[in-house]
């Protein structure tokens, strides 16, 4: 996606060798247009599965999440970081670790949202160490749901999330991989 890789380089900061911030591009303002467009992308990768409910983590994969939901025509869910008066006692849970605000939280799915007739198809916006996306794959299965795939917009392939989630045999697509942040600079993988 040349597009994708345009607006992450005009748009993207380097932090550090680690951290990309995408904030005008992906997760604190979303072009809607370009949400939509990549969430098309995500949802022919996986359009022959069988989706019925799209999944991500509360906040910033919800935009992506739902252009992908959106194209496929099924329910996004996504899991809550904090349990609010109204959550009912039996939650899918899971603690998990964030990369990029150096805590740790629980996410949650209520049972009744994802069940064990569910072809889910998790989506989110980057990968890093994948914390994530290890919790939110032990909901989906601890629900009895089928998970058919992740879908990520950015893989950074040198940190080990993305490889993780590969290695237990779940089929992961992403739309551009970064092989390096480097002396401040985006350096694509292919």
């Amino acid at each position: 996606m040349d597009k994708l890789k345009q607006r992450i380089i005009e748009e993207g900061v380097v932090v550090s060798e680690e951290v990309l911030k995408l904030d005008k591009l992906l997760n604190h303002q979303v072009d809607p247009e370009l949400m939509m467009e990549l969430g098309r992308e995500l949802a022919e990768r996986f359009r022959d599965e069988g989706v019925t409910r799209v999944v991500t983590v509360e906040s910033s994969g919800i935009s992506i999440a739902f252009a992908t939901a959106y194209a496929l025509g099924v329910p996004l869910v996504f899991a809550r970081r904090k349990k609010t008066l109204l959550e009912e006692a039996d939650m899918l849970q899971e603690r998990v670790p964030s990369f990029t605000k150096g805590i740790v939280t629980d996410i949650l799915i209520s049972r009744d949202l994802i069940n064990a007739q569910d072809r889910v198809l998790f989506i989110d916006d980057i990968i890093a160490n994948g914390d994530a996306a290890k919790g939110l794959i032990k909901i989906v299965e601890r629900s009895g749901a089928k998970l058919v795939g992740a879908g990520i917009v950015v893989e950074k392939c040198f940190q080990s999330g993305a490889k993780a989630i590969r290695d237990q045999g779940i089929r992961l697509e992403t739309l551009a991989k970064i092989k390096s942040l480097e002396n401040g600079q985006v350096i694509f993988a292919e």
